[in-house]
């Protein structure tokens, strides 16, 4: 996955699907397990959130009016997607935890009426989530090409193709924001190897604001976030084998003003012992002890840059909504 590799054309059939999930994605869910709840503080990556049940309730956590990042992500799009066609001239756009493509229409539109749209790449772990929106697409869009990448994007990005000509990478929903800093700016440089010369990243990234507005983000009112919050357990329980009862967990999220991320817990109502059977692995909880799902980092302008400049990126665009609650930014490889 070379950045100066040659742009090739595009031939072959509308549709392909390329899947890179076997045995290996469920050692992946083995290891991050064995790995997070053997540790002092027990805490599991929030990728593992995304079952087909777990996408079905983010999807109604993003209509909940205590929610306001995807909102506001889309207004930005709707109010700049011209713009960033026109600047970028992309003819593909890549998108990395594609999900439904619901925002990424506003962007495939733009594309369109600029007159320069010929591929779009969606990158899931879900592959009927990528099949089913990849067949939409190209009855909405007549002559797009679709190549899905049923894949990690921690850990599969070299097997996305090499670019047609001028592409947009996205990497929407503040989803950046879910990797401490360190493995943050790993992911970035990794992402940074897909653009070429001519080639952008488009991130979203959350801002940083009042304590009260971020927490009741994830603290809803109907509780769709404490049951996708639970919805983990019944990952292990299904895959693993494991023996949680989501109901002996609470669901805990605050704002850690230190760091400036949300994080999502799941705490115990009492003693626990858990055996988690594929793993031959006893899991003990203290009343009262949590178990981190994940963490949520939000952003100031400076924090953005520097996350973008370790990666060797340097920032086009920044667009924000009216009341700046949300970010995105458009960025390419430095030219010092």
């Amino acid at each position: 996955m070379e950045s100066s590799a040659p742009r090739r054309p595009l031939t072959g059939p509308a549709i392909q699907i390329d899947s890179h999930l076997d045995a290996g994605g469920e050692r992946s869910l083995a290891d991050d397990v064995l790995d997070g709840l053997t540790r002092p503080f027990k805490e599991l990556p929030p990728k593992h959130f995304y079952d087909a049940r777990g996408a079905q309730l983010f999807d109604q956590i993003c209509d909940l009016p205590e929610y306001y990042q995807t909102r506001a992500e889309r207004a930005i799009l709707e109010e700049s997607a011209e713009e960033i066609a026109e600047l970028t001239g992309a003819v593909e756009l890549v998108e990395l935890g594609s999900g439904t493509a619901a925002k990424t229409r506003v962007l495939l539109d733009a594309l369109e009426a600029a007159g320069t749209l010929e591929r779009y790449i969606p990158v899931d772990v879900t592959e009927s989530m990528v099949r089913d929106c990849a067949a939409e697409l190209i009855e909405e869009y007549p002559g797009l090409r679709v190549h899905g990448v049923i894949g990690d994007f921690e850990r599969h990005l070299h097997h996305i193709p090499p670019a047609a000509g001028p592409r947009i990478v996205a990497f929407l929903g503040g989803t950046i924001g879910n990797f401490p800093p360190g493995s943050r700016r790993r992911v970035l440089r990794e992402i940074a190897r897909l653009l070429g010369p001519s080639d952008f990243l488009l991130m979203g990234t959350d801002l940083v604001k009042d304590a009260s507005v971020l927490e009741a983000a994830y603290n809803d009112a109907q509780g769709v976030t404490a049951e996708f919050n639970r919805n983990v357990l019944r990952v292990l329980n299904r895959e693993l084998e494991a023996d949680f009862d989501p109901a002996d967990f609470d669901h805990v999220a605050l704002f850690d003003r230190e760091h400036e991320w949300i994080e999502m817990r799941l705490r115990a109502r009492r003693e626990l012992n858990v055996l988690v059977r594929q793993l031959d692995l006893p899991v003990h909880f203290a009343a009262g002890e949590e178990l981190r799902t994940e963490i949520s980092a939000k952003f100031t302008p400076v924090r953005v840059e520097g996350d973008l400049a370790a990666a060797g990126l340097e920032l086009v665009r920044w667009l924000t909504d009216p009341e700046e609650q949300f970010a995105l930014t458009l960025s390419a490889r430095s030219q010092r």
